[in-house]
């Protein structure tokens, strides 16, 4: 939370390893980031963090299910594995009845939630959210800060 400008997005970014600090260093985990590659960046990023941006990111012409599932064909995840999880991600932001739906026939709220699921798919560590109740009603926000 702070003022426009005020360097959320700067650093969320350098945190969630999107960018390098220029200067300083720090630790994810134990490990001391400057001394990862960026193959390594990647890795700990696709398993060990979730991610919600503002603008969603989300494949226009791709499916719910699709969109949701991609953090887990990353990761190389069984396929019985990645159906139970996007299911279970899905289900937590309540949006079962759209799972074969492509996500630009979406609202802006149902594209919010189906970020969150995404983000919450690989049971990650940490997630970085930018704004994730932003498009959301007041009880669909309530009930993804809960989750």
């Amino acid at each position: 939370m702070g003022p426009s400008g005020s360097g959320k997005s700067t650093l969320l970014h350098i945190l969630s390893f999107l960018d390098r600090p220029t200067e300083g260093s720090y630790t994810f985990l134990g490990k001391s980031i400057n001394e990862l590659t960026d193959r390594e960046l990647a890795r700990i990023r696709n398993q060990d963090m979730g991610f919600v941006f503002q603008a969603f990111n989300l494949l226009a012409r791709s499916t719910v299910y699709e969109n949701v599932e991609l953090p887990l064909l990353y990761a190389a995840a069984p396929a019985g594995e990645r159906q139970e999880r996007v299911e279970r991600a899905v289900a937590a932001v309540n949006l079962e009845e759209k799972l074969w739906v492509e996500a630009g026939r979406l609202s802006g709220g149902q594209k919010q939630r189906v970020a969150i699921a995404r983000a919450l798919v690989n049971e990650p560590s940490v997630i970085f959210a930018d704004e994730p109740t932003g498009n959301l009603d007041s009880k669909s926000g309530a009930q993804v800060m809960e989750i």
